[in-house]
């Protein structure tokens, strides 16, 4: 009978020691979990609520229009003469600067910010080329009256030239109101985060440019010595057989657009501590339908001279092409996509930002000179831009 009493009592403590480990255990995790609670908690509210980021960008531009090409182009590159045409590139790269403001309500998820990106590019660059000078004998105007000079020719020189004076110039901005809020899903860390954002996107593209091309590509010396006859009221009493080409347009094109946008931002630690300093990897997308007008305005001319030397006259044509001018505007949707990957070095205040990113606006310019060209305007390169928390 004691032995059974024994045994019980001896199950009844250890039925005690296991209740009594089992609630210090959870009275232990309770412990560690609210003070992580509280430690987050605290963290969030030591956190900036308003982050004023500055920044750079140098990007590399594509789309941007008809050249101008009149019909005397192909002569000059029989000649051997570089193409006026591929002188008229417009710039390849732009570099602009870019603000955003941000707030982050404590003790919400939710994220609103204004940001504006703006650019420019500008180029031009005045190329003339022209062959070797050929020494041509003849005599000067008016036709000689005493006898002497009859034989005493004098040197002029005739070369063959090309000339292309292009000039542009392209600015864009683009303006951005989101309003996101981090879905939280789990994937990051406690320290990541992933916001999703709605907001409304303005774009302004706006570009010039002018190019004035003179050009002789095929004028040859005339008669050795065969006297001048009095033509001298003629441009070119010289007795050269030449093809004198000029041309100039000047155009100006725009795109204004506005409409509803969708991004997603996330970012994830790679090294660290958030409390004081880490490294992270940042990546975004974004996407918009602009709803807008494009325009275009024109105006072009061009002028070719034809000159034979003959021993009995002096032939001139003259072909005068009539000043063009166009002015066109048009409604347009313009679809825009974009996306970035950098690296962020963060601070408790503060974040350093490296990345490449790229835009594309499709259809956004009308490009054409005579009819009208849809081309897409596109923006890709790298930026860097510091930030700075306030309380």
């Amino acid at each position: 009978m004691s032995e059974l009493m024994n045994a019980g009592a001896a199950r009844r403590g250890d039925f005690r020691w296991q209740l009594l480990t089992t609630v210090s255990s959870l009275a232990l995790l309770g412990f560690v979990y609210g003070a992580s609670k509280t430690q987050a908690a605290d963290d969030n509210a030591d956190r900036p609520t308003v982050w004023i980021e500055l920044g750079g960008q140098l990007e590399r531009v594509d789309g941007g229009g008809e050249r101008f090409a009149p019909p005397f182009v192909a002569a000059v590159t029989r000649a051997g003469f570089t193409s006026p045409v591929s002188l008229e590139r417009p710039p390849r790269f732009s570099n602009g600067i870019e603000g955003k403001i941000t707030l982050e309500p404590s003790g919400t998820d939710w994220v609103l910010s204004a940001s504006v990106r703006y650019g420019r590019s500008n180029n031009g660059t005045l190329t003339h080329q022209q062959t070797d000078p050929t020494k041509l004998y003849a005599f000067p105007p008016p036709f000689p009256t005493l006898l002497p000079n009859v034989f005493q020719p004098v040197k002029r020189d005739v070369a063959r030239f090309s000339e292309t004076d292009p000039r542009n110039d392209e600015n864009h901005a683009v303006i951005d109101f989101q309003a996101g809020k981090d879905v939280g899903l789990g994937m990051f860390g406690n320290a990541g985060s992933s916001v999703m954002g709605l907001g409304v996107r303005y774009a302004q593209f706006m570009a010039k440019s002018k190019a004035t091309l003179k050009a002789d590509p095929d004028a040859v010396k005339g008669y050795k010595y065969f006297p001048n006859p009095p033509y001298s009221h003629l441009r070119n009493p010289t007795g050269t057989n030449y093809h004198s080409y000029a041309g100039k347009d000047a155009v100006s094109r725009s795109f204004r657009g506005i409409g509803p946008s969708i991004s997603w931002n996330a970012s994830a630690p790679v090294v660290g501590h958030p409390q004081e300093s880490e490294i992270s990897f940042d990546w975004g997308l974004n996407a918009a339908l602009l709803f807008g007008r494009q325009k275009a305005d024109v105006h072009h001319q061009t002028t070719a001279r034809y000159h034979k030397r003959t021993y009995a006259a002096a032939q001139r044509n003259i072909v005068y092409h009539r000043p063009a001018d166009h002015s066109r505007a048009q409604s347009v949707v313009v679809p825009n996509v974009g996306a970035f990957a950098g690296l962020s070095f963060r601070y408790d205040t503060a974040k350093v930002s490296f990345g490449y990113r790229g835009d594309f606006f499709f259809g956004a310019m009308d490009g054409g000179i005579d009819t009208r060209k849809t081309y897409d305007r596109n923006f890709y390169g790298p930026f860097a831009t510091i930030s700075v928390g306030l309380p």
